[in-house]
């Protein structure tokens, strides 16, 4: 991969404003949908349920890729790649600000 190829890549901070169940999801996951500021509010899948409840995920900032082409997964058309960590038995680890930045900050 190339620094241009690298360059590609729109990363971002946004909020969890919505985090709900995803009963048709293969693999437990939720649908959440995501405040990026500018550049508006988008849904996605995330396979979080083993270390995150649904209450505690609203109003945390995670990492997005957001200029992925939109992802059909089940019946949600997946809008932008929650970023994680994969920990213990592969549980995802949500990527996060050390502090509270605008939505929609580029990752640089």
């Amino acid at each position: 991969m190339s620094w241009q190829d690298f360059e590609k890549i729109d990363i971002r901070v946004g909020t969890i404003i919505k985090a709900d169940d995803f009963p048709k999801a293969k693999n437990p996951a939720y649908i959440l949908e995501i405040d990026f500021g500018p550049l508006g509010i988008k849904k996605s899948s995330a396979q979080i349920t083993s270390l995150y409840s649904k209450e505690e995920l609203i109003g945390k900032q995670i990492i997005s890729i957001v200029n992925f082409p939109k992802k059909q997964i089940a019946n949600l058309m997946s809008e932008c790649l929650v970023m994680g960590v994969y920990g213990n038995n592969n549980d995802v680890i949500l990527l996060n600000p050390e502090r509270k930045v605008e939505n929609g900050s580029k990752i640089g």
